[in-house]
């Protein structure tokens, strides 16, 4: 299925290797895209999808997500081309804005929306051949040039939650990858921002595609669909400024969040916690999430119901689907459940407002 697509490695994992089969079983059940998401520790994006690279053949290998402040632009082009020719143009490259807080604490410039659109920029002209000086937000660079022109540009997607950054989205990049949680409601708010800030910048809004992340739980029991659900929204929702943006688009109500906030558990996943401790916390706040926003937000039960319910997520703008929560050794019976459901909706064509 195309538009189909799963994490690998998915959270705090501490053995890459695993998601080099994960991949396997994702290629083989008919997924059309994994997403290996980063954490320089143990999953280095270029190692990680290098090596699955080589274990398959046919799927799409995208980031879920990297970041333009931590690599050179001379570096981050040369390992999406790199990436594209072993995988005979497969790769695709994510990229997140991340929290600025994030960004102090390591020494690292945070993004702003002009420093992502200038390095973007920066790299389509290198991969066009160009030597390029720069000196602006996105740092400064004398004289920059690839030696090689790669024989395929890598896509750049840009993950947005927020008004802004989704307008980023849709003005200057090829998709929109959209966050975890959103209602389908809010997928169909988000998109429409995406594609009339392409409309306004002169670009084909059917052009740039929109990703629903959605978090699923199939044919789990109920302690798996706690752990693939409710620990994976209190995750999220224990960093306030990320999540409130989700509040919005969904149109729930911030106050219930107070509870979650008092925990105090913003930096616990990117201390020095065990993945035990990590997941213990985390059960702890989704204690406290409101049974609705788990429930509208997230798809949980039978693999029918899950695929029907990504459907009207489908039908709400998504072009494609980011399934999160689950890893392809659990998604084989919701991947023919979806494909039993016959085609999918038009593509992004049929949703643009």
């Amino acid at each position: 299925m195309q538009d189909l697509g799963c994490y690998v490695l998915p959270g705090k994992a501490t053995d890459a290797r695993l998601g080099i089969s994960q991949a396997v079983i994702a290629e083989k059940i008919g997924l059309g895209a994994i997403w290996a998401s980063e954490r320089w520790a143990t999953k280095e994006t270029g190692v990680v999808l290098g090596a699955i690279a080589q274990a398959t053949r046919t799927i799409g290998l995208r980031t879920g997500t990297t970041h333009f402040g931590t690599r050179h632009p001379l570096v981050l082009a040369g390992l999406c081309s790199t990436l594209q020719n072993i995988s005979e143009g497969r790769f695709e490259m994510a990229i997140a804005r991340s929290l600025p807080d994030k960004w102090r604490r390591i020494g690292v410039s945070a993004q702003t929306n002009q420093s992502m659109i200038d390095t973007l920029d920066i790299l389509r002209r290198l991969w066009a051949g160009e030597t390029v000086s720069y000196s602006g937000p996105a740092g400064i660079f004398p004289e920059i040039a690839v030696t090689d022109r790669p024989e395929r540009n890598t896509p750049v997607l840009l993950a947005a939650v927020g008004p802004k950054t989704l307008a980023l989205a849709g003005a200057h990049f090829d998709a929109a990858v959209l966050h975890p949680f959103l209602t389908p409601d809010g997928v169909r708010r988000s998109a429409t921002i995406v594609r009339e800030a392409a409309r306004a910048a002169g670009r084909d809004p059917a052009a740039v595609r929109i990703v629903a992340t959605v978090v699923v739980a199939p044919d789990m029991s109920e302690a798996d669909t706690r752990a693939a659900i409710n620990a994976r929204a209190a995750t999220y929702m224990v960093h306030r400024a990320m999540v409130l943006p989700i509040l919005a688009a969904n149109q729930w109500d911030v106050a219930q969040l107070d509870p979650i906030s008092a925990l105090g558990l913003e930096r616990l996943e990117t201390g020095l916690a065990t993945v035990e401790e990590v997941r213990s916390r985390m059960l702890e706040a989704s204690a406290l999430i409101p049974e609705h926003w788990l429930r509208e937000g997230a798809a949980a039960g039978s693999a029918a119901v899950v695929a029907a319910r990504l459907k009207e997520y489908r039908a709400a703008g998504a072009d494609e689907i980011l399934l999160h929560g689950a890893t392809a050794d659990r998604l084989e019976g919701l991947v023919d459940a979806y494909r039993s459901l016959g085609t999918a909706p038009a593509l992004a064509s049929s949703h643009v407002p």
